[in-house]
Formats: structure tokens, C-alpha cells, sequence
């Protein structure tokens, strides 16, 4: 059964909103997550990709060493592992509600070529990116150039997180109205699974010989 316009608590602008703010917050305190619901996914999600952001600047330092390379190297990992788990959970989030508000889109409906919860991911990420050219824009060490680079760059990641933010919108009340089919995909990831990565089971049968 479809219904034409159920009611969902899922609001695109509510979770950029939210991203955006605790970017800013974040920077100033210590990270915590005090949202219920679907924001508290969306909090968790975002939580792993501003880690995710900060490891990856310190991997890129010329200035770290190799063996802090290797350490800052398995975090990212499992920090991307729990990002994308976490995808998978806003996802599985969407299909209870679809469930709980009675919507059961036709199996010849479209499906979309991106989940909801990889346009959150999408859009947490793009919330750092725009926080962090920001900074880049009112540093006091930079030229002239730089910040005309910058500025022009924020003007666009600007408008393609509008636009982002619109195709969100439009995505929650196609699948809430049962336009489009809603799918959970599973990314099963190799590399951490011991059994599946060869470098890792390879390596242990070495070991063991």
C-alpha cells in the first residue's frame, strides 16, 4: 500500500543544518552526540567523517613520521569502515520508517543511482570541506591569490551543496511518497575482513608456517 503524502521526520534542511553546526562546534569542544532519532545517526555518520578529515590531514604531512604514517594509516581505515557502516545504518533507518508509515513503492518504480544515506555522507563532507576553506580564507599568512582562489572555490562547493541539499530534499519525498523504491546497499568492504584480504590472510599463514 502507497500513500500520497505521509508524514516523515526526515528534513533535508534539518541535517545540513545540523552538519554545519557541529563542524563549528566540534572546533571549539569536545565531540558528543546528544540528538535522538534519525539526527542521532546523522551525528554519528558525521562524527566519523570530521575524524576521518583530521587523520587524513595529519597522513599528508611531510613532517610525520613512518611510523606514525602506519598508525594514522589503520585509523583512517577503520574510521572509513565505520563511516560507511554508518551509511548503511541511515539507510536501514529510511526502510523501518518506509515500513512504519505504510509505504511500499511498485517494484517497477525507479530506483535512485544514490541511496539517501550516501547524499548525507555526500553532504557531511562537503560541510567540512566549506568550514575548512573558510578557515583558508580569512588566514592572515595568505596573499592575495590564495584567498581569490579560495573564494572563488567556496562560491562553488556553495552551490553544490545547495543543489545537493534540493536533490535530498526531493529524493526523502519521492521514496515517502512511494515514487521511488528504497534500497539498503551493502558495500561490503574486503580490505578489513581478515579472511578476505590476501595480504592479511597471505601474511598469516606465513606467520603460522
Amino acid at each position: 500500500m502507497t500513500e500520497s503524502n505521509p508524514r516523515h521526520d526526515i528534513d533535508a534542511d534539518s541535517i545540513v543544518n545540523l552538519q554545519q553546526e557541529l563542524v563549528a562546534r566540534w572546533h571549539e569542544q569536545d565531540i558528543e552526540n546528544p540528538y535522538t532519532g534519525f539526527l542521532a545517526l546523522v551525528c554519528q555518520q558525521h562524527e566519523f567523517n570530521y575524524r576521518l578529515w583530521h587523520e587524513e590531514d595529519v597522513a599528508r604531512s611531510p613532517s610525520v613520521s613512518d611510523t606514525e604514517i602506519a598508525q594514522v594509516k589503520r585509523a583512517i581505515d577503520k574510521l572509513n569502515q565505520q563511516r560507511n557502516d554508518m551509511i548503511e545504518k541511515l539507510d536501514d533507518s529510511i526502510t523501518v520508517r518506509l515500513h512504519d508509515a505504510n509505504v511500499m513503492a511498485a517494484d517497477t518504480a525507479p530506483i535512485n543511482t544514490e541511496t539517501a544515506g550516501s547524499t548525507i555522507d555526500r553532504l557531511s563532507i562537503m560541510s567540512l570541506r566549506l568550514y575548512h576553506y573558510e578557515e583558508q580564507l580569512h588566514r592572515t599568512d595568505a596573499d592575495g591569490d590564495h584567498k581569490a582562489k579560495v573564494a572563488e572555490r567556496i562560491a562553488i562547493c556553495r552551490l553544490q551543496h545547495s543543489d545537493l541539499t534540493f536533490a535530498l530534499s526531493q529524493l526523502l519525498d519521492d521514496l515517502f511518497a512511494g515514487r521511488k523504491q528504497h534500497k539498503t546497499y551493502r558495500q561490503f568492504k574486503m580490505y578489513n575482513d581478515p579472511s578476505l584480504n590476501p595480504a592479511i590472510y597471505q601474511s598469516a599463514k606465513r606467520i603460522a608456517c
